[in-house]
């Protein structure tokens, strides 16, 4: 690997391109892991419709390129999103990673890119997709909850999962205590999928995904080592 001017980290082949709206508490641990050396990657854009977004600050003090689009300014979602995926093009990514990215993308340019997307989602696909999945999973009395990274599709939430963690539910939590608890186990999986596709122990397509060369039909599991299994 070579090193990055005005960077904090190191040049891989395998090149990343993260999507982000919020505070961007998945990318400081992708960003910390590829430091680490834990992750064979380089980081080669940030991109948000958010421009005032933490994810964005973060990126840019760790000296990785951004974009940020408003959705304002576009006449409609198909329009915003080919603009922002002509910009994420630039930079030839491997792998396109949504971490808490929070606006549906459109058919056509998740058609573009579907074999080499995806999404890390805060529960246990197929339960509850989309929004507000703590307080879903609350008001349904459910004994656990979780975090899923799965391949995007043009449905939502619903592309093929790769793997997920999974966390109790305990007595007297809110919505807030649980995301709170899932978030600290979503980031190392989200590590651990992305460790596993830049080695190429697991690779996407637009078939079922695999791992060491053995298909996933069903989720694999987030150990207490934080290490990716196949389920029982």
């Amino acid at each position: 690997m070579t090193e990055i001017p005005g960077a904090k980290f190191t040049l891989a082949p395998f090149r990343l391109a993260i999507l982000a709206s919020g505070r961007g508490s998945n990318l400081r641990a992708v960003l910390e892991s590829i430091q680490r050396g834990d992750i064979a990657a380089s980081l080669v854009g940030v991109f948000s419709d958010k421009p005032a977004c933490g994810a964005l600050a973060l990126a840019r003090e760790a000296g990785v390129r951004t974009v940020a689009l408003s959705p304002r300014n576009y006449p409609s979602r198909d329009a915003f999103d080919e603009s922002l995926f002509n910009e994420i093009a630039t930079v030839q990514p491997d792998l396109i990673v949504l971490a808490g990215y929070m606006r549906i993308i459109g058919e056509n340019s998740v058609r573009k890119f579907e074999d080499r997307m995806i999404n890390l989602h805060p529960s246990l696909l197929p339960a509850y997709p989309g929004l507000d999945t703590y307080a879903r999973a609350l008001a349904d009395g459910a004994g656990e909850h979780g975090s899923s990274v799965h391949r995007v599709i043009p449905a939502l939430d619903a592309g093929p999962v790769l793997a997920q963690v999974r966390v109790p539910v305990l007595p007297g939590d809110d919505a807030e205590s649980l995301a709170q608890r899932t978030q600290a186990r979503e980031h190392p999986l989200l590590v651990a999928c992305l460790q596993a596709l830049a080695s190429g122990r697991m690779r996407l397509g637009l078939g079922l995904p695999t791992y060491d060369a053995r298909p996933i039909m069903a989720p694999l599991q987030l150990t207490a080592r934080n290490e990716l299994e196949w389920a029982p």
